[in-house]
């Protein structure tokens, strides 16, 4: 099924706080950043890439692709990064990416786009639990991600729900694993390396 063009963005803005504060998406992994190995993954899905980092800006930039900074500068989560993203895509259509999946499935743009129906925001389902920041949006969000924000709101599935999002099922949950803690980072590390 063919989609319209897509911008898609690697969500890199937050504080990584579980890793000890290291930078998720920097964390070196067969001679590469982790965010380059999303990268290489995701840029054959859409027609435009774009990073969304709040530190090591300078780092990200030698990548080439557009760094969006978080509007609002507090650190305030995945949706802050989202709307920097939403404002600044070329296309209708965002997908999103978090720095820490790396494994996610090469037709994941594919498939969301195939399940949204009608729906303006479709985000990723393994089966076993929902995971909001692997997520396709429309930039016509925008409006009422302003407003939930200004609000002061920052929980992700919240906003979602009163969006109306709707989940889409991908039956393959350790395609989705974060690798939030320097344990799980050298754990997969270790199944990489050995596969």
């Amino acid at each position: 099924m063919t989609h319209p063009k897509m911008s898609g963005a690697i969500l890199a803005g937050g504080l990584s706080t579980r890793m000890g504060g290291d930078d998720k998406g920097l964390l070196q992994f067969d001679g590469a950043p982790l965010y380059q190995h999303i990268a290489t993954r995701l840029q054959p899905q859409v027609q435009e890439l774009l990073i969304n980092a709040n530190r090591n800006q300078a780092v990200y930039q030698q990548s080439g692709y557009p760094i969006i900074p978080d509007i609002i500068t507090d650190f305030s989560g995945p949706l802050a990064g989202m709307l920097a993203v939403l404002k600044k895509a070329i296309h209708e259509w965002v997908i999103f990416v978090p720095c820490d999946v790396p494994d996610f499935p090469d037709d994941l743009v594919e498939k969301l786009w195939r399940y949204r129906q009608h729906s303006w925001a479709v985000y990723v389902h393994d089966c076993q639990r929902a995971h909001p920041t692997l997520a396709l949006m429309h930039r016509s969000l925008i409006p009422r991600l302003e407003s939930y924000l200004a609000l002061g709101e920052r929980k992700l599935m919240f906003f979602m729900q009163m969006i109306k999002a709707k989940a889409v099922y991908f039956p393959y949950p350790g395609a989705f694993t974060n690798l939030n803690t320097p344990e799980e980072y050298q754990h997969w590390e270790y199944f990489q390396e050995s596969a």
